[in-house]
C-alpha cells in the first residue's frame, strides 16, 4: 500500500526551494554576526512568508499534483520530473538520476560547510550549501541506503528530515534525542511437510500444525528471553497455507516483521527467529527455510537523533513555534530509513502536528483513509528551511574550508 504522506514530504521540499527564492533580496551574509535574536528573526521570517496565500496556494497546488499520480519505490518518475522541472525553473543544479530515481540538488556557493535536508529544505544566500535529498522508495525499498551509497551525503555534516503526525495537533513539533524509531526487518519462512487427506491426517506431515508451534515459539523470543526493558517485537502477519477444507497442503508460508532499539538486540532476534523457525519445523517433522530479504528490504537501522541537534532544534523550533509548542516523545516502534543518513552523519528526524479537532479525526498514516492536513505545509516548510539556514550560519565556522571538497555541480 502507497503511504501517502510521501506526498506531504515532496510537496514541502519543492516549496522550500520557492521559499529560498523569496528570501534571496534579503542582505544577509555569512560574514555578519547575527545575535540570538537575529537567529530567532530568521525562523519567523521564514513561518510568515511560509504563510502567505500565494505560497501556500503553490504549495498545495504542487502536493495536489503529486497526490494524483502516486508511485511506488523506484518508480517515482513523474515525481521526479516534476521535482526536476521545479528545479529548472529556479535554476538550481541537480544530480540525477541517483539511487534510480533521486533528486540532489544543490543551493548556495558548492563549498563548506554542508548541511542536508532529506524532504523540506532552503538556504539563504551565505556562504555553505544546503543539499536537496529528493529520496525515493522510503516504504519498504531502502532507497536512503542507496542514495548514500551513491555519496549524496559527501561532505555533509549534518541532515534533518520530518514526518507528519495525525496525533499533535497543528502548530507542535515533536522529537528526543537518542533512539525515536526502531531498527526494523522482514522474515518470511517456508514450512514443507508433506501433505495429504485430512481425514487420514497419520499419511501427512501437517505444516499447518507445524507453522501454529512455529507462531506461538516466536513469541516467547519477547516474553521470555527478552530484557522487559529492552523493547522489542516479533510479530507474525502473513500466513498462507491451504486452499479447501479436506486437504492438507504440502507447504505453509508465514512471514512478518522484527524490531528493536539495539543493534546487538536486532542482530539477537534476527538469530533467534532463524533458529526457532528450523527447530520447531523439524520437531514436527517438517523443513524450513528463511529468508530475510536482504537484497530486496535491507535491514532498516534505529534512527538515532543526534543530542547537539536536538538542542539546537529545540533553539530553532522554540523561537518560531514558542518552547511550549516543542513537545519531546517516547521512542516509537516503527521504523525509518532515514536512519542510514544518521549513521552516516549527525542527524535529526521529528514529527510535524496536523492535528485539527475541528476538522474530524484524521486516520493514520497506513490507512486508506489517510488524508493530509494542508494547513500543516507552511510549519513544516518554514522550520525545515529554518534548520538548514540557520545552521549555515550558526556552524559556519566549525567547518575547514580547505580541507573539504567543493562540489562541482555548481
Amino acid at each position: 500500500m502507497l503511504n501517502l504522506r510521501d506526498n506531504m514530504e515532496f510537496s514541502t521540499w519543492v516549496c522550500l526551494i520557492f521559499i529560498l527564492q523569496l528570501f534571496l533580496p534579503m542582505p544577509i551574509s555569512s560574514d555578519s554576526s547575527l545575535s540570538t535574536k537575529g537567529f530567532a528573526e530568521i525562523s519567523a521570517n521564514f513561518l510568515n512568508l511560509a504563510k502567505k496565500p500565494e505560497l501556500a496556494d503553490w504549495m498545495i497546488g504542487i502536493r495536489r499534483k503529486i497526490h494524483e499520480n502516486p508511485e511506488l519505490g523506484y518508480q517515482e518518475f513523474e515525481t521526479s520530473k516534476l521535482i526536476r522541472a521545479e528545479l529548472d525553473k529556479m535554476g538550481i543544479p541537480y544530480k540525477h538520476p541517483v539511487a534510480v530515481t533521486g533528486v540532489v540538488g544543490f543551493i548556495g556557493t558548492g563549498g563548506p560547510p554542508f548541511v542536508a535536508i532529506r524532504a523540506d529544505m532552503d538556504a539563504l544566500p551565505m556562504q555553505g550549501t544546503v543539499v536537496l535529498v529528493f529520496q525515493p522508495a522510503e516504504e519498504g525499498g531502502g532507497g536512503a541506503k542507496k542514495m548514500l551509497d551513491a555519496g549524496i551525503l559527501e561532505n555533509v555534516e549534518a541532515i534533518f528530515g520530518l514526518h507528519v503526525s495525525v496525533d499533535l495537533p497543528i502548530g507542535k513539533v515533536a522529537s528526543r534525542p537518542g533512539p525515536i524509531m526502531a531498527g526494523s526487518g522482514f522474515f518470511e519462512a517456508v514450512i514443507s511437510g508433506k501433505g495429504g487427506h485430512a481425514a487420514i491426517p497419520q499419511h501427512t506431515i501437517d505444516p499447518i500444525l507445524a507453522a501454529s508451534n512455529v507462531i506461538v515459539s516466536l513469541q516467547h523470543l519477547v516474553s521470555r528471553e527478552a530484557d522487559p526493558l529492552d523493547s522489542q517485537v516479533v510479530t507474525v502477519a502473513k500466513f498462507q497455507g491451504g486452499g479447501a477444507f479436506n486437504v492438507i497442503p504440502d507447504s505453509v508460508t508465514i512471514g512478518g516483521t522484527f524490531r528493536a532499539f539495539s543493534k546487538e538486540s536486532f542482530m539477537q532476534l534476527k538469530q533467534r527467529i532463524e533458529e526457532v523457525i528450523t527447530g520447531q519445523a523439524a520437531v514436527q517433522r517438517c523443513s524450513a527455510t528463511v529468508d530475510f530479504f536482504l537484497d530486496q528490504k535491507p535491514h532498516f537501522p534505529v534512527t538515532v537523533n543526534s543530542q547537539d541537534l536536538h538542542e539546537y532544534f529545540q533553539q530553532v523550533a522554540g523561537d518560531m513555534l514558542g518552547i511550549r509548542n516543542v513537545k519531546d516523545m517516547q521512542p516509537l516502534m516503527g521504523s525509518e530509513d532515514f536512519a542510514f543518513f544518521s549513521e552516516a552523519v549527525p542527524g535529526y528526524y521529528f514529527f510535524l502536528g496536523m492535528k485539527n479537532d475541528t476538522r474530524g479525526k484524521l486516520e493514520p498514516g497506513h490507512s486508506p483513509y489517510f488524508t493530509i492536513n494542508e494547513d500543516a505545509l507552511p510549519y513544516g516548510a518554514a522550520l525545515q528551511a529554518s534548520l538548514a539556514a540557520r545552521y549555515l550560519l550558526e556552524f559556519h565556522p566549525k567547518s575547514h574550508f580547505q580541507e573539504t571538497k567543493f562540489h562541482d555541480e555548481l
